[in-house]
């Protein structure tokens, strides 16, 4: 008995080992389902322009700027914790027939961007496409909306912490790592052997803008009450869409639901 429980005290040392260690590679996922682009905007009819740009610490990130006739006001894209680009294309559309123009890019790792992905290069990355926006496309500071999806949301979260922009929105974002780990690996000192934290909660409460919060009670990976804690981390700033459907398609099937409360947003954002 007591060789039996020297071994799972010995398996339950290194299965903590091996958490701490490959933390970024259990939520850093460029290679799922690949860095290749699959398709372009071009594909669903949509003008696009490809572009690269450099980030404060030397990394080359690749993005499309999608113009708009008449643009209602600017969207900076961060995109979650795995793909690239070319499987945002759904979103792309809606935000188009939304009135809006579009940066999206790929974090250092994912897609045709340079580099690995960490917690501080996302940070410095959603700098430098905010930088780009500003400086080399021109948009203005009050007429850009900063969005998030998963983990981009915490990323957009951070950066609505940093700058003025017209509005900030999380969909489908967790509160923090730390959080949802705790509520996945339940059984694990998870909050003791974080190295990754993207806590969107306390970004939330710092970003001094309208804060629109989409969630679905469906979502399979991000509980709704992270969406919840959200909101109430925004205070009078913050708005809460209710979505249905699941983390990776609630956009979608929910429909003129989803579509209709993106436009009330961004309507009021303009009053």
């Amino acid at each position: 008995m007591l060789r039996f429980l020297l071994m799972l005290a010995l398996a339950y040392g290194a299965l903590l080992l091996l958490l701490y260690l490959f933390q970024p590679r259990l939520l850093f996922l460029p290679g799922v389902p690949g860095r290749d682009l699959v398709a372009t905007p071009e594909h669903i009819g949509l003008e696009y322009r490809e572009l690269n740009f450099e980030t404060a610490d030397g990394e080359t990130l690749h993005g499309w700027w999608l113009p708009h006739a008449d643009a209602r006001a600017t969207l900076l894209f961060h995109h979650g914790n795995a793909g690239n680009i070319s499987h945002r294309l759904d979103s792309l559309q809606i935000f188009h027939d939304l009135g809006l123009e579009v940066l999206i890019f790929d974090y250092r790792g994912y897609g045709q961007s340079t580099g690995s992905p960490s917690e501080a290069g996302l940070y410095e990355d959603a700098r430098a496409a905010w930088r780009w926006l500003l400086e080399e496309q021109g948009a203005e500071a009050d007429q850009v909306i900063l969005f998030g999806r998963s983990m981009g949301g915490a990323v957009a979260a951070r950066l609505a912490s940093e700058v003025e922009a017209a509005g900030l929105i999380t969909e489908s974002t967790f509160t923090s790592v730390p959080d949802i780990g705790a509520e996945l690996y339940w059984w694990l000192p998870v909050r003791l052997l974080a190295r990754l934290d993207f806590n969107a909660r306390e970004a939330v409460a710092e970003a001094a803008m309208p804060v629109l919060v989409v969630h679905s009670p469906d979502d399979e990976i991000i509980p709704f009450e992270h969406g919840q804690r959200l909101y109430e981390a925004a205070g009078e700033r913050g708005t809460l869409l209710e979505i249905r459907g699941d983390h990776n398609t609630g956009f979608l099937a929910s429909g003129d639901t989803y579509r209709d409360g993106l436009n009330r947003f961004i309507s009021e954002l303009d009053q």
